[in-house]
């Protein structure tokens, strides 16, 4: 049952200041019978109120806003997380009964967003190699388990080479991408062959095989399955998403799942810097952003920051693009 301490940072620096900043941030880990949240310290600058719901989806959200002017936003999470295996499918029911229990699905309102699979260039040839895939007897869980490993050998994972507005088509003729974009064509594989799947946000943690994904936030997919319920599946890393990973949420896509997002008045040009740590030791966790000085907000109470890093990842692109195409001018 390891613990993971996980920091994540969103640090926004505006050109000149800014106004009417309204933010929805999706920092809070699921928390059920595997993943358990031992202490959640939540800073932002300026100790704005958090209003908190829960969303459509089932995960926890919230919304805050900075009236005033200011030329810097900063986002400062930071989590103890306990998770623990989840038992694997026993899979022993006869394959066409969970098939058929899966097609009983489709009219179901929690699975309806989950089976509908947004057209796309290519949809047609995707859906064919899925079903090729396939062996007659496969049950959903093999099925799934296929569809990972052919995702994971099938592409590349190559940083920098899609952005967050790259079409499925255009991620079929790469054969490449990142976290996101594995995850998005597995869920349209699962989703093309009748299989619920949802993409699912959250942290890979280290061990000590190494994994594609660490120190930055992850993402990878969940199947439904009959007589079990949602298994996670990392194309990614070709394994199954258990304890080593925490979930932050889950939806249709990134979009639903975004960790931050919103809008503002002022000035076009700012610059956004994310740094996200994961590790097992206190020593990890400990803070030395001497600048930013702690501030007691409605959530909890915070203890510093940690340092930034300017590299910019889908993640960071999506958001820039969002706030271009809706911020107001003064």
């Amino acid at each position: 049952m390891p613990i993971f301490k996980i920091k994540h940072i969103t640090n926004y620096k505006y050109e000149s200041p800014v106004r009417d900043s309204a933010n929805q941030i999706i920092l809070f880990p699921i928390k059920d019978d595997f993943q358990k949240v031992i202490k959640h310290d939540l800073n932002i600058s300026g100790s704005p109120e958090i209003e908190l719901f829960i969303d459509y989806y089932g995960n926890e959200v919230g919304t805050f806003t900075q009236n005033e002017p200011h030329t810097q936003l900063k986002i400062y999470s930071k989590v103890s997380v306990e998770t623990f295996a989840k038992p694997l499918p026993q899979d022993d029911m006869f394959s066409s009964e969970q098939w058929k229990s899966l097609n009983a699905l489709q009219f179901e309102v929690p699975y309806i967003d989950y089976l509908r699979q947004e057209s796309f260039d290519g949809i047609s040839k995707l859906k064919e190699t899925a079903l090729g895939i396939n062996e007659i007897d496969d049950t959903p869980y093999q099925t799934a388990v296929k569809y990972c490993a052919h995702v994971f050998n099938n592409f590349d994972y190559i940083k920098g080479i899609t952005a967050v507005d790259t079409t499925m088509h255009e991620i079929l003729k790469l054969k490449a991408g990142v976290c996101q974009d594995f995850a998005h064509v597995l869920t349209a594989m699962l989703r093309l062959t009748g299989i619920p799947a949802r993409y699912v946000s959250g942290y890979i943690c280290p061990n000590r095989d190494g994994m594609r994904g660490e120190g930055a936030t992850h993402a990878w997919a969940e199947a439904y399955l009959p007589e079990y319920g949602w298994l996670g599946l990392d194309p990614t890393n070709n394994c199954i998403a258990n304890e080593n990973h925490v979930r932050l949420a889950v939806g249709r896509n990134f979009a639903d799942c975004s960790p931050v997002k919103g809008v503002y008045k002022g000035g076009f040009e700012h610059i956004m810097e994310v740094n996200v740590s994961v590790g097992y030791n206190d020593e990890d966790f400990e803070d030395n952003d001497a600048y930013f000085q702690p501030k007691e907000v409605n959530y909890n109470k915070p203890t510093g920051a940690a340092p930034t890093t300017r590299t910019k990842n889908s993640y960071q692109q999506y958001m820039e693009a969002i706030q271009q195409q809706q911020q107001q001018q003064q």
